[in-house]
């Protein structure tokens, strides 16, 4: 027997994707307390801002790339690959 998977309208999947997008925003803007710290000399791990700026960059080209734009992936990711690049630069010591 075959079970049954709920779908959801398009308005509730259109406010969990603005939802994951301010969320995601939000994620990246988090890294300026660990900048504030790093250029004070208390400085973090570069790795994981690395990883995740090089992880935005493909996903900010797989939105561009597109033949319809996905614009929301865009706005989504694009701050991650300045906030992860400002938080690596600013922990290397």
């Amino acid at each position: 027997m075959k079970k049954k998977i709920r779908s959801f309208d398009n308005k509730t999947v259109l406010m969990i994707g603005q939802i994951g997008s301010v969320l995601s925003v939000l994620m990246y803007i988090s890294y300026i307390p660990q900048i504030m710290n790093n250029l004070q000399g208390n400085y973090g791990n570069p790795i994981q801002p690395l990883v995740a700026a090089i992880n935005c960059l493909i996903w900010v080209l797989y939105a561009l790339l597109r033949e319809k734009k996905d614009w929301p992936l865009f706005v989504a990711n694009f701050p991650g690959i300045l906030f992860g690049l400002a938080t690596f630069i600013t922990s290397l010591h």
